[in-house]
């Protein structure tokens, strides 16, 4: 059993550490502060390569790994949440095109974002359908060679500063089976007839975009159908290992983020005549903090391992996600807690991680979502 990286990986994580360090770290407080979406850090990250990381080489990305983009996640993360978010989440929705894309749609669109001249999302959830992604009602109905899209699809990542999305409509709603008659449909944010509200009063990631998006009567062309028409659902599922784990890797970052930021203030922060470090309360919160972390951290790399081989994970991405966020929101929690009194204002990072901690557990599949998909695949129960 080899637990090395592959050669290159650390030298990604030493830089990444460095941007983190240098460009975000000394303005995070002030972009969650703001709710402010942070055009100045991310045109830094397309210099360094970071935006569209996944996408491939021959359209103009870093075309990093499963296990790479992970490590990236992680070492973002552990800076801040919101702007390591916004990085990571540049290209939401370019894995559709990238999979079952057209040539055409590739060149059009894969490339821009991996130039950083636009940003992409994935427009799914629905005010009335989260987790029954199968339930969602925004239509897409055939006029001659083009869509019309009515509906709306709330809590959508980039939603008011994106070029484009690929929005899941459903395109045959007399289609037989659950699961069917839906298709992923590119709709770009200058039509006619789309909207974007942006989402304000988060509790966390509040550097990060999000909006509700509005479609009354756009019109877009057939060709921007991506993959099979009535197709979408299944060929949304499919990326959900890899979505997943990356999720589970943010929560590593984050984890990783808020005890070491812990291991610093106990070191320094003195009561009784000496450092809370000392005290073995304090020590075994930081002990159970970094065995946790360290827990999660093989649990992702073996994810995001598995993904790269091609493998079908769908139960360990499920374990690695519900586990990863779950350790993320106790270890912010104990950071605060660390902290005492300092931990509830933001004066101190703490704060920050902890409100930023809870997302995970909710998006890219709840904590019960997770859960039951982990039941089902134990008892060789597919999706039906």
């Amino acid at each position: 059993m080899d637990f090395e990286l592959p050669e290159g990986i650390d030298q990604i994580r030493k830089e990444i550490r460095r941007f983190g360090e240098n460009e975000i770290e000394p303005v995070a407080k002030e972009y969650d502060r703001d709710e402010k979406y942070p055009h100045e850090v991310m045109d830094k990250a397309n210099e360094m390569g970071l935006l569209g990381a996944s996408i491939p080489v021959e359209y103009g990305g870093a075309g990093y790994s499963v296990l790479e983009t992970s490590i990236i996640c992680e070492e973002l993360f552990a800076i801040d949440p919101g702007i390591g978010f916004c990085i990571v989440a540049s290209s939401f929705g370019t894995e559709a095109i990238q999979e079952f894309g057209t040539e055409d749609q590739k060149e059009e669109f894969l490339e821009p974002v991996a130039r950083g001249e636009k940003i992409s999302g994935a427009a799914i959830s629905e005010p009335h359908a989260g987790s029954d992604v199968s339930s969602i009602s925004t239509r897409a109905e055939k006029d001659g060679d083009e869509y019309v899209i009515n509906g709306n699809k709330m809590w959508i990542s980039n939603g008011s500063i994106g070029d484009f999305f690929v929005v899941l409509c459903q395109t045959d709603p007399d289609a037989e089976g659950r699961y069917n008659g839906f298709s992923q449909i590119i709709v770009e944010s200058d039509r006619d007839g789309f909207e974007a509200d942006k989402i304000k009063g988060k509790l966390g990631i509040r550097a990060s975009d999000t909006a509700e998006l509005i479609f009354d009567d756009v019109r877009v062309p057939e060709e921007n159908v991506v993959g099979t028409e009535g197709m979408g659902f299944l060929q949304q599922m499919q990326f959900f290992d890899a979505t997943r784990v990356g999720v589970a890797a943010q929560g590593v970052g984050l984890a990783k983020g808020a005890a070491d930021r812990a291991l610093e203030y106990a070191q320094e922060r003195e009561q009784f005549g000496q450092p809370i470090s000392e005290f073995q309360a304090i020590q075994h919160k930081l002990a159970e903090a970094y065995t946790d972390i360290e827990a999660a951290r093989n649990l992702t790399y073996k994810g995001a391992w598995a993904v790269d081989q091609g493998e079908q994970i769908t139960k360990l991405a499920s374990m690695a996600k519900e586990y990863a966020s779950r350790v993320a929101v106790d270890v912010a929690n104990e950071a605060v807690q660390i902290h005492g009194g300092a931990g509830y204002v933001d004066d101190f990072d703490a704060e920050r991680f902890y409100r930023d901690a809870k997302i995970l557990q909710i998006y890219e599949g709840t904590t019960e979502i997770q859960k039951n998909i982990i039941a089902r695949e134990l008892m060789g129960k597919g999706l039906s």
